[in-house]
């Protein structure tokens, strides 16, 4: 009993989001299917969506706490005064990162190295609780930049960390097509129909609706939009792509040929740090010929579906157990599972591509697993025996032809 107390001690409470976010996206698409609505979840768009958040997932329980070893720095250091913790001064505080929070995104929209950042929340042409998992780690560091704002006007950082989890929750419940009008509150909150307005790629909806829990600080800076028309999601250059690396790299790789485009320093850095409808827009279309895939993707099968859904369903697995026992794992440990999650993703990612070179991925993948197990039962010799099989098995050529007729029909 008291090793049951010690265990519980050192769990990481935050890991139970993870299945909180699966419980409310399934409700999500239960009540779809009930409304005729189904159409709404597509699978492959679903998986991207899911895998960004898992990847941002992965890589915030490294940097989480130093959000608030930095906030806790910059009070103690730079804070203007004290504030008291009281019912008005915590209304405050919510305002006050609301108004932090519209700026933070209206800027995430207007300028490209931002913008770099926030693009993959935006990718997806679809529009449902998955979408709101589409957050990047490098999103999560700028905008903890602008909440560094609030210690130095002296909000005491645990004040300002329970806030960010109330915008953090509230924003998840915003994306959403199933809930419509909401009457009054529409007047006063951020709802579904705002932010269905916010992610759409119509030419009346661009860069509009920026808040995240108020409406007025839209409505007071001249961007606001009342849902009017169907909304159209996605970006007004569609992507085209489920792959997780692209979704990830493909903005920085245009402003990287924007910049190689224009003569003189001044040139080069309005080209990072101006609009992006000022970027060239033809530099993604060259990019997407280079890189991305030019054979015709054919229908899903069951086979690829449920192949995919093994693996996402495995990936989630590690990623809560990764998060739950955060505390407790060694290097090691958190080394090779995070290592093994990344693989997954990029493999998930490769899949919807219905690229060949997964054949080799899942080497890769054994090899790591191979060795994982060789470190947990302290046999590396056994696990290099079992790596040296591996490659000489996969070297078959049949082998490889049979996997992909498995996975791909």
């Amino acid at each position: 009993m008291l090793e049951s107390f010690w265990l519980i001690d050192f769990l990481n409470p935050v890991a139970f989001a993870i299945p909180a976010f699966f419980v409310f996206t399934g409700l999500e698409y239960l009540a779809a299917c009930r409304q005729n609505k189904k159409h709404i979840f597509k699978f492959d768009s679903s998986i991207a969506n899911m895998s960004i958040g898992v990847a941002e997932r992965a890589l915030n329980l490294f940097v989480t706490a130093g959000f608030y070893s930095l906030f806790q720095f910059v009070f103690e250091n730079f804070a203007l005064w004290s504030i008291p913790n009281t019912p008005f001064v915590w209304i405050t505080l919510i305002l006050a990162t609301d108004l932090l929070w519209y700026w933070y995104h209206r800027l995430g929209h207007e300028i490209n190295l931002f913008w770099a950042a926030h693009i993959v929340h935006h990718q997806s042409e679809e529009f449902n609780y998955t979408v709101s998992a589409r957050i990047t780690t490098l999103q999560a560091i700028i905008r903890n930049c602008f909440w560094c704002l609030l210690p130095v006007a002296g909000f005491h950082p645990s004040m300002v960390m329970v806030t960010l989890v109330i915008h953090g929750a509230y924003s998840f419940f915003t994306h959403t097509q199933l809930v419509r009008n909401l009457g009054w509150l529409e007047y006063i909150f951020i709802t579904p129909s705002h932010h269905r307005v916010h992610h759409a790629s119509n030419e009346k909806y661009l860069n509009k609706n920026y808040g995240d829990l108020f409406v007025f600080w839209d409505k007071l800076f001249g961007t606001f939009q009342k849902e009017e028309e169907p909304v159209v999601y996605g970006l007004t250059h569609p992507l085209k792509s489920h792959s997780f690396i692209w979704q990830h790299v493909h903005y920085f790789m245009e402003m990287v040929e924007g910049v190689k485009q224009q003569h003189g320093l001044r040139k080069k850095l309005r080209v990072v740090f101006g609009r992006p409808e000022e970027l060239d827009q033809t530099i993604r279309k060259d990019l997407e010929k280079k890189y991305l895939s030019k054979s015709k993707i054919q229908k899903a099968s069951f086979r690829y579906k449920t192949y995919v859904q093994i693996q996402f369903v495995l990936v989630i697995i590690m990623l809560f157990a990764t998060s739950l026992f955060f505390q407790i794992l060694d290097g090691p440990d958190l080394f090779f599972l995070v290592v093994l999650i990344f693989v997954t993703l990029i493999n998930c990612g490769a899949l919807s591509e219905q690229r060949t070179w997964i054949y080799y991925l899942e080497q890769i993948r054994l090899i790591i697993s191979t060795g994982y197990l060789g470190y947990l039962l302290s046999a590396p010799t056994l696990a290099f025996g079992a790596i040296v099989l591996i490659l000489v098995i996969g070297s078959k050529m049949n082998l490889r032809q049979w996997f992909l007729k498995l996975v791909y029909g």
